[in-house]
């Protein structure tokens, strides 16, 4: 598969991601390399990672404990330290290795350490390949509250080797698959239908679609850098699904969501107050319920507990002016931005989840 120029960083893939990185440490006359990782792919993933890397330089691994709960800015003083004790200067080079955690908050110590290093991101999830990958957007958690604080940075290089997928569990696939889906509702029916019968997708119709994905984010992310119209549409299924996952990891009485696994029951009310406020169709809304339900299963949500969810949403991104932002469908790959939603609305759609 071709190398993908997106803004100022390049995403090689499978074949072309060692001697890629390998010519970009020739030429960058690097100090140090520091290489983060979690507990997971400090196991899975370095070894085969470090067994194709030429390097002349001094490396050292620096690992942090996985895990949406630790993507804090706790967590980055920890590796801010690390750096400083190790004696990273200007010109050392962070590589990241990891889902989108790892990508997330080693891109954001990355590039304010020393008003900034140069990094690599080396996602090594399906979610962090097709989402993570593209975009430039580092940054942590505000206690339970999603990526509240964080840049756009982009990394020199990305590296996507899918033979790290064969190290990740299924709920991990599942939830990388569900942006995915996103991709297809927002950009139309061609993407969207080669996701219809999930039983027959292969190993190389995955390494195909993750590419396909990747290009449809690179060419909203070109056209929006910073968000402010069509960059929006990436978030469809967010607003809730951002604020339901939120809601499950600040509660000790809720088993905690994947991204994914949240952003698929987002996706579904979004569908639904598409059906009501945009003129999406009915029928598509109950099919798409169907897919996803029967893909993920469905997650207890009691109707006490929607207006805590709801009460969540005021600190979407996404928001201004005082206004909650929804994005909507008004047909597969149409989307309408800065949607107002009445609370009755959101709440007949968590019903509707619910049947």
């Amino acid at each position: 598969m071709d190398s993908i120029t997106a803004n100022d960083s390049i995403i090689h893939f499978n074949e072309t991601c060692y001697p890629s990185i390998n010519e970009h440490l020739k030429k960058g006359n690097f100090s140090k390399i520091f290489i983060l990782v979690d507990e997971n792919t400090h196991q899975h993933c370095l070894p085969l990672f470090l067994e194709k890397l030429e390097a002349n330089v001094a490396i050292e691994i620096i690992e942090i404990e996985s895990g949406e709960i630790n993507k804090t800015i706790d967590t980055c003083v920890g590796v801010w330290n690390t750096l400083s004790d190790l004696d990273a200067d200007r010109k050392s080079l962070m590589i990241n290795i990891g889902g989108g955690v790892i990508t997330d908050l080693g891109g954001f110590v990355a590039c304010t350490f020393k008003r900034g290093i140069a990094y690599i991101n080396v996602p090594t999830t399906l979610l962090s390949m097709v989402d993570a990958s593209v975009g430039g957007k580092t940054g942590v958690d505000l206690g339970h509250l999603k990526n509240q604080i964080g840049v756009i940075s982009n990394p020199n290089l990305v590296l996507i080797d899918t033979k790290f997928l064969d190290t990740l569990a299924t709920n991990q696939m599942r939830s990388g698959l569900a942006e995915m889906l996103k991709h297809g509702l927002i950009t139309g029916e061609s993407y969207w239908n080669k996701f219809q019968d999930l039983s027959k997708l292969s190993l190389n119709d995955l390494d195909k679609l993750i590419y396909e994905s990747v290009i449809i984010k690179k060419n909203v992310v070109e056209n929006d850098p910073f968000e402010n119209n069509l960059r929006k549409t990436l978030n469809f299924g967010h607003t809730l699904g951002h604020a339901i996952e939120s809601y499950f990891l600040s509660n000790e009485n809720k088993t905690t969501l994947l991204h994914g696994e949240a952003i698929v029951v987002g996706m579904i009310l979004a569908c639904y107050i598409s059906t009501e406020l945009a003129g999406f169709p009915r029928q598509k809304t109950i099919d798409i319920k169907d897919l996803f339900i029967g893909y993920y299963g469905k997650v207890k949500i009691d109707e006490s507990e929607y207006k805590a969810i709801i009460e969540l949403l005021k600190y979407d991104k996404k928001n201004n002016h005082g206004n909650i932002n929804f994005v909507l469908l008004e047909s597969i790959g149409a989307c309408k931005i800065d949607c107002i939603v009445d609370d009755k609305i959101i709440i007949d759609a968590f019903d509707f989840y619910a049947v």
